[in-house]
């Protein structure tokens, strides 16, 4: 089978795409024939953090396809299913945070940047029939971190101002879609207008440039949840802009992970300050549900083959995405 590797060399460098043996069933695993898989920041992070002596490695965490191959143990599955893949490997209860041993499809498993992938048969779950391929395999891994970071840390609530510096991640692009369909208000910031105006069609109730001044853009609103993932460069501007009691919820850095803060700015305001990352496997099920219920769809900006990875991973890079990227496998 076709398959997007990295080996030999750390970062991009090491990409390559070469032909590589169809992985076998065992008794409990179920085969994917892959029709898409979407495509995120972590792949990229994966090229430096993957030991090139560990040997080649699949990339890849998100993917739909059918099950063309059933193991001797597994009774819920039938050939021609259709399912999408949880990319979160052993978390199966909601918990506050991930349990020892948790880990994300794609390092130091192979992942879903091939034609075909087994997987344990409680790690895939019905594919919403509302969704193409395309938007199905960009699903998994960021609608559900948008759950988690939306509903079980950030606890959002029907009215609140929940705000999204840096609008355009397909993480954010799921929580401003989730956040308005449970009835609250959503602030957006980014650099590009272009993005800006593609939020606001979305349902962003307001939006501004991330290089204005936050305080008096924003100086009749009251923000009760803000989502953080941006890092050193708006932490402390998100940080100002929050109401006293308010709640930063962060699950990413793509600008500098280290940040200074004024403690006591921090302690007399008496903020709240949670971590996020993935989530379970419950969670998963009910975001799926949740999807399913609003026929909610992700925002899919474009999608590639394999073997044009190199365009692919650049374009992520250089962060020119509106949502989701991935790849069609098997079309």
């Amino acid at each position: 089978m076709k398959a997007i590797v990295h080996k030999e060399l750390k970062g991009l460098e090491g990409l390559t795409i070469e032909d590589v043996q169809e992985p076998l069933v065992g008794p409990n695993q179920v085969k994917v024939k892959l029709k898409a898989a979407g495509m995120n920041r972590r792949d990229i992070a994966v090229t430096s953090r993957h030991q090139v002596e560990d040997g080649p490695l699949i990339l890849g965490s998100d993917g739909a396809g059918v099950i063309t191959e059933i193991g001797s143990n597994v009774q819920d599955w039938h050939i021609d299913d259709e399912a999408v893949i949880n990319p979160g490997l052993g978390w199966d209860r909601i918990s506050e945070a991930p349990p020892e041993g948790f880990e994300i499809l794609g390092l130091p498993d192979d992942g879903t940047f091939a034609e075909y992938i087994v997987m344990d048969a409680d790690h895939v779950e019905r594919k919403p029939e509302h969704l193409t391929w395309a938007e199905a395999g960009v699903l998994p891994l960021a609608a559900l971190t948008a759950y988690r970071v939306l509903f079980t840390r950030g606890k959002v609530k029907p009215n609140d101002t929940v705000m999204l510096p840096g609008i355009g991640s397909g993480v954010l692009t799921f929580v401003l879609k989730f956040a308005k369909e449970v009835g609250a208000r959503v602030i957006v910031t980014s650099r590009s207008k272009e993005k800006l105006e593609k939020a606001k069609s979305l349902g962003a109730d307001v939006a501004i440039d991330t290089h204005s001044d936050w305080n008096e853009a924003l100086k009749d609103e009251s923000v009760d949840l803000l989502i953080e993932s941006v890092g050193k460069a708006t932490f402390n501007k998100s940080l100002k802009i929050i109401r006293k009691g308010g709640t930063i919820v962060t699950f990413g850095s793509t600008t500098e992970d280290k940040v200074e803060i004024d403690i006591r700015h921090f302690f007399y305001g008496q903020f709240n300050l949670l971590g996020s990352t993935m989530g379970s496997a419950e969670e998963f099920r009910t975001m799926l549900d949740l999807v399913s219920e609003y026929q909610i769809k992700p925002e899919l900006d474009r999608t590639f083959r394999l073997d044009e990875y190199e365009e692919a991973f650049n374009y992520l890079k250089d962060t020119k995405n509106f949502g989701k990227i991935g790849f069609q496998i098997n079309a």
